[in-house]
């Protein structure tokens, strides 16, 4: 019997551990920050105006800095890419876990938005303190011009509370249009905000250069709340001088200052004959953040040089239930399966675009890629506009030479996804609801060029549609690999499995030439706990690669029997298609 947590560790035990990691430094950031203003003897002064405040601010500040630095890296696609490439170097459960850069890039988020909640908070009360605890001894201390200033004068006159207050309001929008309501009801406005980010950054750059909150100095030449004998218009003071330590015999306050009982609570005082000097600190955001924002800059500067020259467009193909297949060829372009791009189409929109998996790959004898797009939102329905005209809604395919307006579509990739380590594993196991199918369809091209040539011996292919039509965008391509798989003796090497979750009576694929595919449609949907339990039982003591493109729900249910204990010591690692 495999051991119960064998799967679980496989699928969640690198994710946790790297999550503990990034909240053990969040914590010890915090923490230790917190603690040097609450016991530094250089923000002794400071301490006294603002209390724990400034302890909240800085310990806010230092994870702000930390996760705004983060928090771009999942974004540098390329790179992710790249990494993703070097199997010889990057682990498979390495590369698995690049798959939760979406998830990550949250986090980071999610941790921006209540840290700022904290430092603004805490800077709010430092606002009222500077004022209410004006420092007349210590004029340089100070950032209220006078005793009992408005705090909202500091607030809103300062270039650290005004951009404090711009910062505050981008990162609201940025957050409030990231909800998955907002996403998929206006992917537009999602968009456009989170193109606030570069404003953010610099804002966050000039913020950090404020010098509102300052440091002493010369620790050395006067120990914090030492006594000052030139201070005589605050106090008599009796002294006996042992060994050059003056200890304190008599007290008394000739002016406001601090009390006798704080001035003797050690018996021994050390004297200083200067004043305290208070310095900005050196702005310390720019070292979090300059290298990871010019890495980001650079890859986009990359990408856009990148994906300058448009696509040749060489078929337009519409696909029943409101999919059309896009053809296209450009110079230089290479991908591998499972694989997925970005589509730009001025004419549509100057800065929306969209990721698609891609369908078909180029390969050696063949400069040809495509995406299927299911016409789903104004976007989408634009685009097929301008492609295709609304009396050719009928014609199945469309050479691009017939058109004589044909929009301009810019890619940007290929970009590495989950599903390209299906031809990584000895087994495979792909499950598609609906157009979620893509990702699958151009490792099904792969392997009817050369299926041989990849480390996968065995694939379970499972497709949910709820219209018996949809299986006819690429009923072709699967029909043609059952052939061919026949042809050369390896009927077990694709099992295909096709449920039709409603059915209006008619239960089979239409087409003679579909007769492999009627064998295998099921009415109903998947039994799954029967489904994993048989591929168990066919595969004791191996690894299962399981790919998932489809709606949460199932993606929930299919992970959650990835984790469960089977009795034949098969390991089922879950990959979750996710792009975006």
């Amino acid at each position: 019997m495999a051991s119960p947590c064998n799967s679980w560790f496989s699928n969640e035990g690198l994710k946790h551990l790297f999550l503990c990691a990034w909240l053990a430094i969040n914590t010890w950031l915090f923490w230790k920050t917190f603690t040097l203003y609450y016991n530094g003897p250089e923000y002794y002064y400071l301490y006294q105006m603002l209390g724990l405040g400034l302890c909240l601010s800085r310990a806010s500040a230092s994870v702000l800095n930390f996760n705004c630095s983060l928090v771009l890296l999942p974004m540098c696609r390329t790179l992710l890419a790249a990494l993703r490439g070097t199997r010889k170097v990057v682990s498979r459960k390495a590369r698995r876990l690049l798959d939760k850069y979406k998830s990550f890039h949250a986090a980071c988020g999610i941790a921006i938005c209540l840290f700022s909640a904290i430092h603004v908070g805490a800077h709010v009360i430092n606002a009222v303190n500077f004022s209410t605890n004006y420092n007349s001894d210590y004029i340089a201390l100070n950032v209220a011009r006078y005793k009992n200033e408005d705090p909202r004068k500091i607030l809103f006159t300062t270039v650290p509370g005004l951009t404090g207050v711009l910062m505050v309001l981008i990162l609201f929008l940025m957050s409030t249009a990231s909800t998955a309501s907002i996403r998929a009801s206006n992917f537009d406005i999602f968009l456009h905000t989170h193109n606030l980010f570069f404003i953010f950054y610099v804002l966050l750059l000039v913020h950090a250069s404020g010098g509102m909150l300052k440091y002493q100095t010369n620790v050395e030449e006067h120990p914090p709340g030492c006594l000052q004998l030139n201070r005589t218009d605050m106090y008599t003071v009796s002294l006996t001088w042992v060994n050059g330590e003056g200890y304190l015999q008599n007290i008394s306050n000739a002016a406001p200052g601090p009390s006798r009982e704080e001035l003797l609570i050690n018996s021994t005082l050390k004297t200083c004959t200067e004043d305290p000097m208070f310095h900005p600190h050196f702005p310390e955001t720019w070292l979090w953040i300059l290298a990871p924002l010019c890495l980001y800059c650079a890859e986009r500067l990359y990408r856009y040089f990148r994906s300058s020259k448009p696509v040749t467009i060489t078929a337009v193909i519409h696909h029943p239930c409101h999919v059309v297949e896009i053809r296209m060829i450009k110079e230089n372009f290479k991908a591998s399966p499972g694989q997925y791009i970005i589509l730009q189409c001025p004419r549509v929109s100057a800065l929306e675009n969209h990721p698609f998996t891609l369908t078909m790959c180029p390969t050696e004898t063949k400069a040809t890629f495509s995406v299927h797009i299911k016409i789903v939102g104004d976007w989408t329905e634009r685009l097929c506009d301008l492609l295709t005209s609304q009396s050719n809604q009928g014609t199945e395919i469309i050479p691009i030479f017939q058109q004589r307006k044909d929009p301009k579509i810019y890619i940007d990739g290929p970009f590495g996804s989950a599903s390209e380590e299906a031809l990584n594993y000895e087994v495979g196991l792909c499950i598609a609801g609906g157009i979620g199918v893509t990702p699958f369809a151009s490792i099904l091209n792969q392997l009817l060029d050369k299926w041989a040539e990849y480390k996968l011996r065995r694939l379970y292919f499972v497709w949910i549609c709820r219209d018996i039509q949809s299986f006819l965008w690429f009923a072709d391509l699967l029909c043609t690999l059952h052939k061919k798989l026949w042809q050369e003796n390896r009927p077990d090497y694709l099992n295909i499995q096709l449920y039709l979750s409603q059915t209006d009576g008619i239960q089979k694929i239409i087409g003679e030439k579909y007769q492999a595919l009627n064998s295998r449609l099921i009415i109903g949907r998947p039994r799954w706990k029967l489904l994993f339990d048989e591929i168990a039982k066919s595969n004791r003591q191996k690894s299962v690669g399981v790919f998932c493109c489809g709606p949460k729900s199932l993606s929930k249910d299919l992970h959650k029997l990835c984790n469960r204990l089977n009795d034949y010591g098969t390991r089922f690692e879950y990959n979750k298609e996710s792009f975006s």
